[in-house]
């Protein structure tokens, strides 16, 4: 059996906060903010070690559409846009960077707006049957820690898997 309860108002997984060995630490980025975490620990959140408790969403490589996913700087992906053939329509593009002329998704400048859409951008581009999605990194900072959680573990090869690249 399955429940379908609809689009998920978040879109990523939620944070998961070890609190059973001493300090606090972070198995896994999700909406709810490190800042706004520590805020609440009165105290900075750990990163998780090799005797954390593993958790949903931590493999290396996770989250991974069908079609590799390939994750640019600005400036990288602006040069690969100059330069690449806009007839390929193996590659898809997810970025704040107008991409006129190929399959293009504008990615928000809001880190919760992103999140809410990835997973959702990820399958839409997946459903057109391409070999490659171009994203743009998101800008660095505690804001985006989630989505860039989630965008480095679907950029990495799985295991066994060709590898490929994974992020430039």
């Amino acid at each position: 059996w399955v429940l379908d309860g609809g689009a998920c108002a978040v879109g990523i997984e939620s944070t998961i906060v070890d609190c059973s060995r001493g300090a606090a630490a972070l198995l896994r980025p999700g909406q709810l903010g490190r800042a706004v975490l520590e805020q609440a620990l009165g105290q900075a959140l750990q990163q998780a070690d090799a005797l954390a408790p593993r958790v949903s969403g931590s493999l290396a490589s996770h989250y991974a559409p069908r079609a590799r996913l390939r994750l640019f700087s600005a400036a990288q992906l602006r040069q690969l846009l100059a330069e690449a053939d806009r007839a390929d329509a193996g590659v898809a593009v997810y970025s704040a960077l107008a991409a006129d002329g190929w399959r293009w998704l504008p990615m928000p400048a809001d880190p919760a707006a992103v999140a809410h859409e990835l997973f959702a951008v990820l399958r839409a581009f997946d459903a057109l049957g391409v070999r490659e999605i171009w994203v743009q990194q998101p800008p660095a900072g505690l804001a985006w820690e989630a989505v860039l959680d989630r965008l480095s573990r679907a950029a990495t090869p799985a295991q066994g898997a060709q590898a490929s690249g994974g992020t430039v």
